[in-house]
């Protein structure tokens, strides 16, 4: 019989919601991740947070990571002694990277493949609980699953599908200095909009899938939105004036997620290698068109998602 495991190392992506129009339901997980080693021990609760977030994040049950560990061993009618959590952060937080979809995303795989109840992990449940605690599984889903997804919940919970991401994409980062919360960012949208844009967003987000799988020539068309950045605008002017100006040069810039952080999905030049960075002479482009407090990250599409490795 094989003993159960009793620590785990979780790596999260952070992730990149919307993508222009595919709003709450099209993602990007990017290459830039947290680690969490997760281990039961006899009693109480320790928490160790290094790199980003450290001496900010709480250190007792309220860390998010714990809150969806503890919400994914309900579920599984699971209640360890003690746990022991270390988290080496590198997702940045508030500015619609994903960060919360990580922790929630790490918390409850490290419950799932710690439970001495439970054979395996299961995709299709760890995403419906992680949705739950969310609130929505557009990140959530590309943090699991990799890759670009598209995600929608029925009656029974979110659902989603991977899409495998042309080679030839290259995602580049803006990231601020400032956060934002998505509950404000979120206050900003009407709650009805007008057919022609509900029209307009449904063919570009179709697009978008095509130019993400197939054709990245037709990204900038495929990332026009009419749905969200605009209104979201005077929360993150800043952000607002970048992706125009990116947009004005042929960029297909976007708003990350809630914002404030800018994503542009750079399509490489032709004749480069699949699996080459973005070409030297975009990135200097873009670096500098960076605004001052801000950074400018080429960063990779993560293709394999969230994984859990035994520790012991």
């Amino acid at each position: 019989m094989i003993a159960p495991v009793s620590a785990v190392r979780v790596r999260v992506p952070a992730t990149s919601a919307n993508l222009g129009p595919g709003f709450d339901c099209a993602g990007l997980a990017l290459g830039c991740w947290d680690v969490l080693d997760v281990a039961v021990t006899d009693g109480g609760l320790t928490v160790e947070v290094s790199g980003t977030g450290a001496g900010e994040l709480p250190t007792d049950e309220s860390h998010l990571v714990v809150r969806s560990f503890r919400a994914a061993c309900a579920e599984l009618g699971w209640s360890p002694a003690g746990l022991h959590l270390s988290a080496r952060n590198d997702v940045p937080q508030g500015r619609g990277l994903g960060s919360s979809a990580a922790a929630v995303t790490a918390g409850v795989l490290a419950a799932w493949a710690l439970c001495p109840d439970v054979a395996g992990v299961d995709d299709a449940a760890v995403l419906r609980l992680c949705s739950d605690l969310e609130g929505h599984p557009d990140n959530v889903a590309a943090c699991l699953l990799g890759g670009a997804t598209l995600s929608w919940t029925t009656p029974a919970g979110a659902r989603a599908e991977r899409l495998s991401v042309d080679p030839r994409i290259a995602p580049v980062l803006f990231v601020p200095d400032a956060t934002l919360s998505t509950h404000v960012a979120r206050g900003l949208l009407p709650a009805t909009v007008p057919h022609a844009d509900a029209a307009h967003a449904a063919g570009r987000a179709a697009l978008l899938v095509h130019a993400l799988t197939r054709d990245p020539a037709l990204l900038f068309e495929g990332t026009e939105d009419r749905l969200h950045q605009a209104q979201r605008a005077p929360a993150m002017p800043e952000s607002a004036a970048l992706v125009a100006a990116l947009r004005a040069d042929g960029h297909a810039a976007v708003v990350s997620g809630a914002g404030p952080s800018v994503l542009v999905l750079a399509p490489l030049a032709g004749g480069e290698h699949a699996g080459d960075a973005v070409s030297a002479a975009t990135v200097r482009e873009l670096v500098g068109r960076t605004p001052p407090g801000w950074r400018c990250l080429p960063l990779p599409v993560d293709h394999t998602g969230a994984t859990v490795t035994p520790l012991c």
